[in-house]
């Protein structure tokens, strides 16, 4: 991607070899956007302050922190101090991407922001995530995941009708703004291919939740319908959700008047197809209570994993619905490697989550572990021509 020869990336992917990026991120939304970087193989300098043993979220030999920083080295710098700064500057002149999640003003008052920095690198692709955009009403609010889940609607489509807002089980909002970002991202560099020129590529925490409301917010924006929650039935697809098995439950997803006709074949009901209760889904959608008790008086009486088999035989969407612990027994997840092993240097032998796709040709790894804080200071101060004396002497300023 870049010019210039930068530092190899030790065997995380050859996917990104050769493109360098500094990290200014903390928390999740930021280090999941530069996660989908480091672990393609890009050189990722983990920009932080000198002697932090810790991170907002969670300590640094902590699980999260493992998770989301591995693959990257460190540099542990005060961008506060002059010297610190120079060395930022310097970095930043031949870099291909910042990744940023501070409060829209702390990068101006810092002068690290897109505008100066661009100056010098107009080949610079800077990335900002913030919690409600780096302008507007909202843009010095202060922003964390399960706020933008309230605020961008997810909370009020999510729980069981009558028993009020149900935030998701997962920091949704942080993850897919940070992912969304890493799109935005790749999408600079393949423009700046045919334009020689970088950009700002900009998105929060809200923008990312109101994106992924999909189809409930195209419901409302088309047609007016304010969806509201359903619970664990599917707002549309009746009969899907989670039914009562002998044992447990399980998901049922019957999509489809097809399925829905196999469906009720597999359960010996093929009197359903005709019962006016049932034929259209219109009127599945008017009956579903008393078609979910129906329903349940038949898959009450086997266990999950014999209605899953047979379900899935007779091409009826079904699974079976893991503790987390199952999640990583389970033999499909097993085969496709979503435990991935690494060496930790706090905890040794463990294991870290994997990528969700695979390339062909140049495949990922966890290659590293997350650096220790300024573990690379002084290699890549020697990378920028810093001597021994010159390194000694602003680790002892406390530039770094």
């Amino acid at each position: 991607m870049s010019d210039s020869t930068h530092a190899p990336s030790d065997g995380a992917s050859l996917a990104l070899k050769g493109l360098r990026v500094l990290d200014l991120t903390r928390v999740r939304s930021g280090p999941t956007c530069v996660r989908q970087l480091a672990d393609w193989g890009a050189d990722v300098v983990k920009i932080e302050a000198p002697a932090d043993a810790s991170q907002m979220g969670g300590p640094r030999h902590g699980s999260d922190f493992q998770n989301l920083h591995r693959n990257k080295r460190s540099l542990a710098l005060n961008l506060k101090s002059e010297a610190g700064s120079e060395v930022f500057r310097k970095l930043a002149a031949t870099a291909d991407v910042i990744v940023e999640n501070f409060r829209p003003d702390v990068k101006n008052r810092l002068g690290i922001d897109y505008e100066t920095l661009s100056a010098t690198n107009p080949r610079l692709v800077y990335a900002s995530i913030s919690g409600f955009g780096q302008d507007g009403p909202y843009a010095g609010r202060p922003g964390f995941d399960q706020i933008a889940q309230g605020m961008g609607g997810l909370m009020s489509i999510t729980g069981k009708p009558g028993e009020g807002p149900m935030r998701v089980g997962i920091p949704i909002a942080d993850l897919c703004a940070g992912l969304l970002t890493a799109q935005g991202i790749f999408i600079a560099l393949i423009e700046r291919m045919t334009s020689g020129k970088g950009q700002w590529v900009q998105s929060s925490l809200l923008q990312a939740q109101v994106f992924m409301l999909d189809f409930q917010a195209a419901r409302y924006l088309v047609d007016g319908d304010v969806a509201g929650q359903a619970g664990n039935n599917h707002p549309t697809s009746i009969p899907t959700g989670v039914f009562r098995t002998k044992d447990g439950h399980m998901n049922l997803a019957v999509a489809g008047e097809e399925i829905w006709k196999r469906f009720a074949k597999a359960l010996g009901r093929e009197d359903w197809i005709t019962d006016p209760r049932f034929v259209t889904a219109p009127d599945r959608s008017d009956n579903r209570d008393e078609l979910t008790v129906e329903i349940e008086d038949i898959t009450s009486t086997r266990t999950t994993a014999e209605w899953v088999a047979d379900m899935n035989d007779a091409g009826v969407p079904a699974g079976e619905i893991n503790t987390i612990d199952k999640v990583f027994d389970d033999p499909q997840v097993q085969h496709l490697g979503m435990a991935q092993p690494v060496t930790s240097q706090e905890r040794g032998e463990t294991h870290l989550v994997g990528q969700p796709f695979s390339l062909s040709r140049t495949p990922t790894r966890i290659a590293k572990p997350p650096p220790l804080v300024g573990q690379h200071s002084a290699e890549i101060l020697a990378e920028l021509d810093y001597s021994d004396d010159q390194i000694e002497t602003m680790r002892r300023d406390g530039a770094i």
